[in-house]
C-alpha cells in the first residue's frame, strides 16, 4: 500500500514546501501520495492553523488502523509546528535535523509528524532525513509500546 503524505507550512516554510514537493515526487513518485495542505504563499500566516490541518488529516486517515499516513510540517525554525503538532491527541510529531532524529523518532517513538526548519538549515539534509522518516518502521518492542501507551494516558488526563 502507498504511504500518503499530508504537507504543510506556514509563510517561512512555504518555499521549503515547494522544494520538499518536488524532492518527494522525484524520488519517491510512485511509492506515495502527496497532499499538499497548504500554506500556497509566503503571506505572513499562522503555523498552528497548517499543523491543525495537516494532523487532523493524519488521525483522520489512520482511523482505519494501517498506519500508512503521515505529515510533514515546515516553518521557520521547525519548533512552532512541532509544539502545535504535539498539542493534537494523537499525534507525536519529531522535529528532525538529521537521519538519526528522523529515524529514531519512527523507531522508538512511532512518530506520524515530522517538522522541519526552513531558515539556517541546508537543502542537501532534507532528502536523508524524510526518505528515512518515511521508511523506518516503528520497533514494536514493548519498552516503546508501554511509553507511547503513557504518552495516550496523558493525553486523556489533560482533555
Amino acid at each position: 500500500m502507498k504511504k500518503k503524505i499530508f504537507i504543510g507550512s506556514d509563510h517561512a516554510g512555504f518555499e521549503t514546501k515547494e522544494y520538499i514537493i518536488k524532492l518527494l515526487e522525484k524520488e519517491l513518485g510512485k511509492k506515495i501520495i502527496l497532499e499538499d495542505c497548504g500554506t500556497y504563499s509566503n503571506e505572513s500566516v499562522d503555523y498552528s492553523d497548517y499543523a491543525k490541518i495537516v494532523c487532523k488529516k493524519v488521525l483522520n486517515n489512520n482511523k482505519s488502523n494501517n498506519n500508512n499516513y503521515y505529515g510533514i510540517l515546515i516553518c521557520g525554525s521547525g519548533t512552532g509546528m512541532q509544539i502545535a503538532a504535539n498539542k493534537i491527541n494523537g499525534i507525536r510529531a519529531v522535529f528532525s535535523y538529521d537521519k538519526y532524529s528522523a529515524i529514531m523518532g519512527r523507531k522508538d517513538n512511532n512518530a506520524n509528524v515530522l517538522t522541519l526548519r526552513a531558515r539556517e538549515f541546508p537543502k542537501s539534509k532534507y532528502k536523508k532525513i524524510i526518505i528515512n522518516f518515511l521508511e523506518t518502521k516503528f520497533s514494536n518492542f514493548s519498552r516503546h509500546k508501554r511509553r507511547i501507551e503513557k504518552l495516550k494516558k496523558i493525553e486523556k488526563e489533560n482533555c
